[in-house]
């Protein structure tokens, strides 16, 4: 009876999660799917182990396996990938809890709580991320901001080049930038550098 409840608590969170809270706002129904299978599947595989005599540890590391093989499938956006983490974080409380305790609650409802958060389409919305290809090589830095600035209408406060082609003359870069800000001549830049962690 108490599993019942633990199970019926969580479906109301996923439900919450993708239902309440990422399709309304993004709009791609294969992840709805996506992310309540994990939580789903999560959770019975979590309750089954939890009252078995195989190693917690060694089936929740099986099944992490799993799902990095199903993230780097498809391409996802990062915001996606974090509600499908959230969606699993919430199944793995749920299935490790023997019964509906306080705590258990309240960790799912703080996970669904920073996403609502952190997600919330007011936050940074003028903010920007993207790749775009020029059909002029730039070398210089410099040069390479104004003309983002110029074509973008905006701020740009990181670019990275990911590619300078001077034979076909193209630039790919990526460049974060902010729109409707005031645009400076010398923009002080934060570096974008590829695998750092920085």
């Amino acid at each position: 009876m108490l599993q019942a409840a633990i199970i019926l608590i969580d479906l109301l969170f996923i439900s919450l999660l993708t239902f309440g809270l990422y399709f309304p706002r993004h709009r791609r129904r294969d992840l709805v799917v996506a992310y309540l299978i994990v939580n789903v599947g999560v959770l019975a595989v979590a309750q089954v182990l939890a009252s078995s005599t195989v190693g917690v540890g060694l089936g929740l590391g099986l099944f992490g396996v799993l799902s990095i093989i199903r993230l780097r499938s498809s391409e996802i956006e990062q915001h996606e990938v974090a509600y499908y983490f959230a969606a699993l974080a919430m199944g793995l409380l749920a299935g490790l809890s023997a019964e509906p305790t306080v705590l258990t609650v309240l960790l799912m409802a703080l996970i669904l709580a920073v996403v609502y958060v952190g997600d919330n389409p007011r936050l940074f919305r003028s903010y920007r991320q993207q790749s775009v290809v020029l059909d002029a090589a730039f070398a210089d830095e410099s040069d390479l901001i104004v003309h983002l600035e110029g074509l973008l209408g905006a701020r740009v406060h990181g670019v990275y080049v990911r590619s300078l082609d001077l034979v076909n003359d193209t630039t790919l870069v990526d460049v974060r930038y902010q729109v409707g800000a005031a645009r400076t001549l010398a923009p002080t830049l934060v570096p974008v550098l590829q695998g750092t962690g920085r």
